[in-house]
């Protein structure tokens, strides 16, 4: 079963919450995980930011927008119980609450005016399903996307010197090659039996990386793969790193998967969120903030 959004969560915790019992946000959360019948894969799944999971985030959503409708009350930090409000609405049996529903009650559009929270009936869009988070991180995995995207085209529109250049700045801004003079001297100046380049692994250089860059649009198949591999074992090489613009064949992937040579693949998609991750050839243009309220703060002595 999919993870259900958090305005299908509405109904099913209000009715929760019938019995009158103070609960806690994780005890809300632990019933309707067994109502939903949902899997430890489904309730580990996280928000595209990865700061929290995926249900638990929504269930905490549709227990806000219960008590602003002033369904739900919360006597306590972190812990709710229904209303009176909330039991007549039971008595009513709703086929479903959500935020077409809720707007029947002044205290929820007044707060929803105030924090300018436009979503809507989950039956009109797809994304009007989703909690602010969600839609915030979507719209973050979307601009990122299209950066990627941007980005590779850019890289592949430039000469191979400057792609040469642009493995140094990356694998430097990672933490290798020691200085960028040290990494500078190093790669470009290969072109031996495969090797384009040889790199430090760390500061002190207590072991060394062998780097293969092309520049090229099409699939990297497992002999060009084999090839690099064969190189390595022609220096007594145990690591080695194979940088594209283009793609790698799934041959050439299955094939470093049964070597004991450790030979990382990075591909033009992965080359470009390698990019984004670690600032190169991209500027910040906006930062956007998301806090939460410091509970720890409003304890007095």
């Amino acid at each position: 079963m999919a993870i259900p959004d958090f305005q299908s969560i509405m109904l099913p915790l209000l009715r929760v919450a019938k019995d009158g019992v103070i609960r806690a946000t994780k005890e809300y959360r632990e019933k309707l995980a067994l109502e939903f019948c949902l899997s430890e894969e489904e309730l580990d799944a996280m928000l595209p930011s990865g700061v929290a999971p995926l249900f638990a985030n929504r269930v905490a959503w549709a227990i806000v927008y219960l008590q602003r409708a002033g369904l739900l009350a919360r006597p306590a930090r972190g812990k709710y119980h229904i209303t009176e409000a909330g039991r007549k609405v039971l008595s009513e049996k709703p086929e479903k609450i959500n935020i077409k529903y809720l707007k029947r009650f002044e205290v929820f559009n007044t707060w929803q005016n105030k924090s300018d929270l436009e979503t809507g009936d989950s039956s009109v869009e797809p994304q009007q399903t989703a909690t602010p988070e969600e839609i915030l991180g979507a719209a973050y995995s979307t601009i990122r996307s299209q950066l990627a995207t941007d980005i590779l085209e850019q890289v592949k529109s430039m000469t191979p010197k400057f792609f040469e250049r642009l493995v140094i700045d990356l694998l430097v801004a990672m933490g290798y090659g020691g200085t960028m003079q040290d990494a500078g001297k190093a790669i470009g100046k290969g072109g031996d039996e495969g090797i384009d380049g040889i790199i430090k692994e760390d500061r002190l250089g207590l072991d060394v990386i062998y780097i293969q860059a092309k520049r090229w649009d099409g699939s990297v198949g497992r002999p060009e793969v084999q090839k690099f591999v064969g190189a390595l074992s022609g220096k007594h090489a145990q690591k080695g790193v194979f940088i594209t613009t283009g793609s790698f064949a799934k041959n050439a992937e299955q094939y470093v998967a049964t070597i004991n040579t450790k030979v990382v693949l990075i591909d033009g998609k992965r080359l470009a969120e390698m990019m984004i991750d670690f600032d190169i050839g991209v500027a910040t243009r906006a930062t956007y903030r998301v806090k939460r309220i410091d509970n720890d703060y409003f304890v007095e002595d």
